[in-house]
């Protein structure tokens, strides 16, 4: 394991790790209640979702049980020891196979089916492999190599939405293109996908560079998970250089007060009220980001410190709560937060479990 995967994970108590890993294993294997977000095309369309879906299939919604595979693989490379580890290994092996990810980009070949999950689970699906790609472990080259041909699947549809799309989508919830260009950009950058990277970079130019004077009252909407406007800022300062990125942000987000403070849930037991937990840790790490991308005497730097930490403390302690519309998915917020994305350096501004 890297020394940089060493230094992540120490902000991840081992025990903390462990209850997310042990609900993202039983999420994975929890075929039902289930949401698919399935096409009817015709009678025989009426299957199981384990059938449509031999990989994918638990947590919820596909999208769900991609992310949930990305952490559970995640945590394995941070915490090698981890007690629940051999089991883990054991469902990935018989989930990662080529015939299985075979049959999920045959789903995918239905030409009216050509939307199914763009682009929130398909860049899921490239961070996931772009975590297989970096870690160093025997059992990772195998599965990489099972789930290779839905990869190679999904990396094309990619490309292509990124160089066709011309509008972006400034949504609050899965159609979101700037999150899903964050987990492009970074999977490209671990992998060294230079076509990928600037199929990003451009799309990236060309929906967001002119943006100015956002106004961040707006936010956040009754079911965000994700914060359009800052989920903008997350991903150019990956394309821009410094220098232009601290001009650009200053014109884009002229007042970022109402964006400092986090989101109030009032039911974690209702599926989309819940969404406001991921948003204030997906908050949380865009602010980090920010505050790291900063000069030292930009006095929106200590704002975005202090806001990472506020909306970090506010929705870290509701990812494991008994209710499945959360715990389906917030583990995997609470992981990216804590320890960051694929390949990613440490986080360098301290959140507490």
């Amino acid at each position: 394991m890297d020394g940089g995967a060493d230094t992540a994970a120490s902000s991840l108590p081992s025990e903390v790790a462990l209850a997310y890993a042990r609900a993202g294993l039983a999420n994975i294997q929890r075929e039902y209640p289930n949401h698919p977000g399935h096409l009817l095309t015709g009678p025989d369309d009426l299957r199981p979702p384990s059938a449509l879906h031999p990989i994918f299939y638990g947590s919820f919604d596909w999208h769900s049980a991609v992310h949930q595979h990305w952490m559970l693989v995640r945590l394995l490379r941070l915490f090698p020891d981890l007690e629940v580890a051999a089991q883990v290994r054991t469902v990935l092996t018989a989930r990662f196979t080529t015939e299985a990810a075979e049959a999920e980009a045959a789903y995918l070949s239905e030409p009216l089916r050509r939307s199914f999950e763009r682009p929130y689970g398909w860049a899921w699906l490239l961070t996931l492999a772009a975590e297989l790609d970096v870690w160093e472990d025997p059992a990772s080259e195998v599965w990489q190599a099972g789930l290779h041909p839905l990869v190679r699947e999904i990396r094309t549809r990619c490309l292509t939405w990124l160089t066709e799309t011309n509008y972006p989508q400034r949504s609050g919830t899965h159609g979101n293109s700037a999150f899903a260009a964050v987990l492009l950009h970074d999977a490209a950058a671990a992998t060294t996908d230079r076509e990928l990277a600037r199929a990003v970079g451009d799309a990236a130019h060309r929906w967001y560079a002119d943006d100015a004077g956002y106004a961040a009252w707006i936010e956040p909407s009754a079911t965000d998970f994700l914060s359009p406007a800052l989920t903008e800022v997350d991903l150019l300062r990956r394309v821009l250089d410094p220098a232009a990125f601290t001009g650009w942000v200053g014109r884009f987000l002229p007042d970022p007060s109402p964006l400092t403070r986090p989101a109030v849930v009032a039911d974690r037991t209702d599926p989309q009220g819940v969404h406001l937990d991921g948003l204030n840790l997906s908050r949380a790490w865009c602010w980090r980001g920010l505050a790291e991308a900063l000069p030292a005497d930009e006095p929106l730097r200590e704002v975005a410190r202090e806001a990472a930490a506020r909306h970090a403390a506010a929705s870290l302690p509701a990812v494991l709560t008994g209710e499945y519309v959360g715990e389906h998915w917030l583990p995997t917020f609470a992981v990216y937060l804590l320890c960051g994305g694929t390949a990613a350096p440490p986080p360098a501004t301290d959140v507490s479990v």
